[in-house]
């Protein structure tokens, strides 16, 4: 029984598993020879981490606060939008896109 919950475990490789050693005998990871900058997957982490903050900081603003942000910066798998699109969309004027970004701005570097 034991071997049976363990099959699909014996498959599983971690990154920081030896593989071999070196030319001068120094062991060897997969991290090592998967061919990625050193700090790129912790890196992807911590933007994920501060993603996550942002977004809880952002129920702080107004719908429409939200909105502008989330379109002009290309939040949530958006593209990034200009003011005069944002204003095309929301059915606003271009100058109070600007105003409502600069509130939004200010509300959420003050949470931080």
């Amino acid at each position: 029984m034991y071997l049976r919950q363990n099959k699909n475990v014996k498959q599983e490789v971690l990154l920081q598993d030896p593989i071999g050693a070196d030319k001068e005998g120094n062991e060897l990871t997969l991290i090592d020879v998967l061919g990625t900058e050193a700090n790129l997957v912790s890196a992807e982490v911590e933007l994920n981490l501060d993603q996550e903050k942002l977004y809880e900081k952002m129920e702080k603003l107004t719908d429409r606060e939200r909105k502008v942000i989330i379109f002009r910066y290309g939040l949530k798998d958006a593209r990034e939008y200009t003011q005069r699109e944002i204003a095309d969309k929301l059915g606003i004027s271009r100058s109070y896109v600007s105003r409502i970004e600069k509130k939004a701005l200010k509300k959420l570097n003050s949470l931080f």
